[in-house]
């Protein structure tokens, strides 16, 4: 021990006595090629450089530091200069752990030396060498503890798929972008998927290809990072090479063995990416560029429509349309015409039947013989089942401006367009709200999004004394607006529109930081204190559409009026009632317009001490005021104990909370909500409505969360080898969730809001549940020299996480009316805990044969899931299996720039289990729409081109 005293005094006195010197050297590859834009760092100062074009660098350092050298997607080396010139060479590695931003403010922590588990992605690596081209794709599938799955029928959520961590909600995981909080989407999940009820941040307005690596800190965060970070923290780290052009060129489509009748080959994908980047001055400035334009085509899984289209009625309607008959006048009460049309229908009548007799008759299901006269099949009547139709493009860019040595003006943000096309239920000529005469054969609506997105942040750090300083503003919006085309509103039958505009919603925040910090290398062994303020503005503004797609008429084409006896609704022959509002996608009311603000403001203090070098505790304290909610101080506490040189314990505990969105309090809606294949007109209410305090439903409050994480990490340097092993337990009180339907119960008041809704149920937005999230998340990394041209790294990766209900906050209001089940359903609950796996793995393999061939091999394991519904028959099984699946790429580079790569995501086309028959609705649904695994696309076989010019 005295030794080891003296020679870390001799270590010191050296420090401060050496002479200053400039050192030069040359960073390279395990290849021997130079590697431009690597970073040196004097480890435990600011002071560092980039490597130039030819790999060499420059910096003023003293004999005895230690330069610590990084480059994305190698391993970080640590050298000690003992002179002026030092040359080291970086290995390659497509690992899950390296130089972490999130999780400490200690700039010189690696993930293996934090108290708390960060994953890490290089990015750049696996978007050259897997088949998934997106963010949410990419992370999907290469980290376990991250899920989102294209959804279907969904309406928005067609367009923007929720994502989470560790299976908690979409809105309780923080995206920052260089570490700057990113702001949230539009769009609040309203329909049945996993996260409804929930906001969150659509990832994949960031083209993949300006993105250096991910960080995904898998440990609660609220003390950091503030609202939002219960179940994590991902923090996405832009690239800012220069002088080199990347062009990415990639398409591919599913080739499947489940593909509908209509199109044998769908799901085509195609896009380019382009990223260049300049320096900036002599120091290191650089301002890098992205641009990508993509398209993604739609898929469809349905197979056969089973159930009725057509009745007599229709019948009568082909045989007036074929001799040039207004099928419109059929409605009246007048039925000359029916018995005129009936014999050459098929129809035996008697002539002098009553309409109410005929209604009767002509309800009859006549479908295989109507389908044979009008030369039709069943799966003309199908609806698209799968993935939406999207095209877009994003334009992302970087920028760091040095002013000198210890200054920088730092700039990044982006502008994103997304149009999206799904469609929803496909309206029969048998329903109401299908005008026959303006579509004989129903019809199939879809809906357009029209999604912008835009951002930007700028700031400027530096050192003031020994402090470190950093003051920046960001701001994001997200603009959703909705186009339904192929539809009507059946109210107006003659005089209907095809298409409308429904409005839609934005979300924009303007976040403002100031932070500090500094470390105390002379401190015990190390001490980092940091501390800052934050202010953040938000609003959440929803637009109405045009008055057609929202509106009820009555027969004389005016606005219908509820109150008003003698307006009457326009009714098919059977005397049901024409619906108002455009079919799929009823539009924003004036009423349900919202304009919303509300700001925070914060303040936190970090500190994190080496007491020895094996021993590190950190702490943290953050206090934000909502000017809706008030107040909320959290903690956090964790520790990391080094055992020996190649094993860490660590472990932590933290409070959090996040306060319900402005969504969540101010959203409000009218839509068809199908259950069983039965239309329902659901009016989403504000929590802070009339009807919402007729119903007993009591105002939103934060939700608040105490977790606690423990684990290790252990390296086997004989034998290349990295372990992780991390347990969690995260419980969360007073969970926001979307309630069941509400009847009006024979509430007069509460009957005549309705109405006024286009309504027949309601539900809304209340604090319902407290949750319990326990779970292991494990990691092994491994890399072998096979040979001196083969090499080979492999990663195993699993997260097992399990989610259950511990009490179901029922107001005394709705408990006394019996309406318990209704406040929180059995659908409920299953999106909280199993609709998405609870278990998820990957072992993945990447060879490197010479400088040429790269093969990559993963299968990624997706545990077993359970149908979302409200039925409970003991003779089904609502659980879908455990699937493999296997993605294969080969990749070949013709040049140092050039690659070629093919291969496949779901090589031997696995599927989820199949839906009971209970769940089909009549064909509909294969699989499953509302339990998700891994998505019903089937293989998915692609091709990429990569080049760089320099």
């Amino acid at each position: 021990m005295k030794r080891m005293k003296l020679a870390f005094l001799f270590v010191l006195l050296v420090s401060f006595t050496g002479m200053a010197q400039e050192v030069t050297g040359t960073v390279y590859d395990d290849q021997n090629v130079p590697l431009p834009g690597a970073s040196v760092q004097v480890k435990g100062s600011q002071t560092g450089a980039i490597t130039d074009f030819d790999g060499n660098y420059t910096i003023e350092a003293n004999t005895g530091d230690i330069l610590v050298f990084s480059y994305v997607g190698f391993n970080t080396l640590e050298a000690t200069v003992t002179g002026n010139t030092l040359n080291v060479t970086l290995q390659a590695g497509l690992e899950l752990e390296n130089v972490v931003v999130v999780g400490s403010r200690n700039a010189n922590r690696t993930a293996t030396d934090t108290p708390v588990p960060v994953d890490v992605l290089d990015v750049t690596a696996l978007t050259q060498s897997t088949p998934q081209v997106t963010v949410t794709e990419i992370l999907n599938y290469a980290a376990p503890s991250f899920t989102s799955n294209p959804q279907t029928i969904s309406d928005g959520t067609d367009h923007i798929a929720p994502a989470s961590l560790r299976g908690l909600g979409p809105d309780q995981v923080l995206v920052l972008i260089n570490g700057k909080r990113r702001h949230k989407t539009g769009l609040v999940n309203v329909n049945g998927t996993f996260g409804r009820g929930s906001v969150g941040t659509d990832m994949t307005t960031i083209p993949s290809n300006s993105i250096a690596r991910i960080e995904i800190l898998r440990d609660g965060a609220a003390a950091q990072y503030g609202s939002d970070a219960i179940a994590g923290v991902i923090n996405i780290v832009l690239k800012n090479t220069v002088n080199e052009l990347q062009v990415d060129i990639n398409t591919g489509a599913n080739f499947t063995s489940e593909h509908s009748p209509q199109k044998t080959i769908d799901g085509e994908k195609v896009s380019l990416g382009l990223n260049y980047g300049l320096p900036i001055g002599k120091d290191g400035g650089f301002i890098n560029f992205t641009g990508n334009f993509n398209f993604r085509g739609y898929t469809n899984r349905m197979q056969e429509w089973e159930g009725s289209i057509f009745n007599g009625y229709n019948s009568i309607e082909r045989v007036a349309a074929a001799s040039n008959y207004d099928t419109s006048l059929l409605l009246d009460d007048d039925l000359v015409d029916i018995f005129q049309f009936a014999g050459a229908a098929g129809i035996t009548l008697n002539g002098d039947e009553t309409k109410e007799e005929l209604q009767n008759i002509l309800s009859a299901d006549v479908t295989e013989s109507e389908l044979s006269a009008r030369g039709l099949e069943r799966s003309d009547f199908n609806m698209r089942v799968g993935q939406s139709e999207l095209r877009g493009a994003q334009f992302f860019a970087n920028i760091s401006i040095p002013l000198d040595e210890t200054l920088e003006i730092y700039g990044f943000g982006g502008l994103s367009f997304k149009n999206g096309n799904a469609a929803g239920f496909y309206r029969l000529p048998n329903q109401s709200r299908s005008y026959t005469p303006a579509y004989p054969n129903g019809f199939l609506p879809k809906i357009n999004s029209n999604i912008v997105d835009k951002s930007a942040a700028v700031g400027i750090k530096g050192m003031l004394g020994d402090w470190n300083v950093d003051f920046s503003n960001s701001y994001g919006k997200n603009e959703f607006l909705y186009r339904v085309t192929n539809s009507n509103n059946a109210s107006l039958v003659n005089s209907t529109p095809f298409e409308a505009d429904s409005g839609g919603f934005n979300y924009s925040e303007n976040t403002t930081n100031f932070d500090m910090n500094r470390f105390f290398e002379d401190s015990m062994a190390g001490l980092n204190i940091a501390f800052g303020a934050e202010y953040r503005v938000e609003n959440y503004a929803i637009i109405a559409g045009e008055e057609a797609s929202y509106t009820q008429y009555n027969t004389l084409g005016n606005p219908h009026d509820p109150t008003d006896p003698n307006s009457l609704v326009p009714t098919d022959f059977f005397g049901n009632s024409r619906p108002g509002g455009i079919q799929v996608f009823p539009g924003f009311k004036p009423d349900n317009e919202i304009n919303a603000f509300r700001n925070t403001i914060a303040g936190y203090f970090d500190v994190e001490a080496d007491f020895t070098e094996s021993i590190l505790l950190s702490g943290a304290v953050r206090y934000e005021n909502f000017s809706d909610f008030g107040g909320t101080l959290n903690f956090k506490l964790a520790t990391r104990l080094k055992i020996s040189e190649n094993f860490n314990f660590r472990g932590g505990g933290q409070t959090g909370f996040r306060a319900p969105s402005l969504h969540q309090i101010h959203y409000s809606s009218t839509s068809t909500l199908f259950v069983d294949g039965i239309p329902n007109e659901v009016g989403i209410f504000p929590n802070t409505s009339r009807v919402a305090r007729l119903l007993g439903i009591e105002p939103l409050k934060e939700e608040t969360s105490i977790g606690a994480t423990a684990g290790f990490t252990a390296r086997v340097p004989s034998a290349n080898l990295k372990f992780t092993l991390d347990g969690y337990l995260i419980n969360i009180n007073d969970r926001v969730i979307l309630t069941g339907q509400f009847d009006d119960n024979g509430n007069a008041e509460l009957a005549n809001l309705f109405q006024q809704s286009n309504a027949t149920q309601a539900a809304f937005f209340a604090n319902s549940v407290d949750t319990q999230t326990m779970g292991l998340d494990f990691v092994v990394d491994h890399k072998a020299h096979i040979s001196d041209n083969v090499s080979l790294t492999n990663t195993l990766a699993f997260t097992f996480s399990e989610t259950s209900v511990e009490k179901v906050k029922v107001p005394e209001a709705i408990a006394n009316a019996g309406l318990s089940d209704t406040y929180f359903d059995p659908t409920s609950r299953i999106y909280l805990e199993s609709a998405v796996p609870t278990t998820k793995g990957n072992l993945s393999h990447n060879v490197k044969v010479g400088d040429n061939w790269n093969f990559f091999l993963r299968n990624g394991y997706f545990g077993e899931v359970r149908e979302a519904t409200n039925e409970i028959d003991p003779t089904i099984d609502y659980t879908f299996g455990a699937k493999v699946i296997t993605d294969l790429t080969v990749g070949y580079s013709f040049t140092q720039s050039a690659t070629l790569t093919i291969g496949a995501n779901n090589l031997l086309d696995v599927y989820p289990d199949k839906n009971d028959p209970a769940f089909r609705s009549s064909g509909r649904f294969i699989y499953s729409r509302r339990s998700v695994q891994f998505g019903q696309n089937g293989r998915y076989v692609f091709g990429r081109l990569t080049f760089k010019i320099k």
